[in-house]
């Protein structure tokens, strides 16, 4: 892995993580802005408690040395959610710019740590 490689690995491994870590937080705090928001979109105030849980062990997970399995399902729960609230402000007719940006930039840093992790990091395939 070049150095370049591992420093936006870093770089974008540690926004991802601190954007789900602050948002997995104000989601387990049900503030009333985070209640109102997910009333709007449809969903039951519990589903606040579920993900909030998740983004925060996923976290865990993709910082964690090994478990290469769990940081793949980790990335991909980090996709399906920020794809979903994406789509879920879609779906309401939610254009304002606030409601895609938080999202957006989490499924860019998504993808992009998951582009550039090192090989550690990596699911060895056995079957060549």
């Amino acid at each position: 892995m070049t150095k370049r490689n591992k420093i936006i690995y870093w770089i974008t491994t540690v926004w991802l993580s601190l954007g789900m870590l602050s948002t997995g937080i104000v989601q387990l705090l049900k503030t009333k802005e985070e209640v109102a928001l997910f009333t709007q979109l449809g969903y039951p105030v519990y589903f606040l408690t579920l993900l909030g849980i998740w983004k925060i062990l996923g976290v865990i997970a993709v910082l964690i040395p090994k478990f290469t399995l769990l940081k793949e399902w980790a990335y991909a729960g980090f996709f399906f959610a920020m794809s979903g609230a994406v789509f879920s402000h879609i779906s309401v007719a939610d254009h304002s710019f606030s409601a895609y940006f938080g999202p957006m930039l989490l499924l860019v840093l998504t993808v992009l740590s998951w582009y550039f992790r090192p090989e550690e990091r990596k699911i060895v395939s056995t079957n060549l």
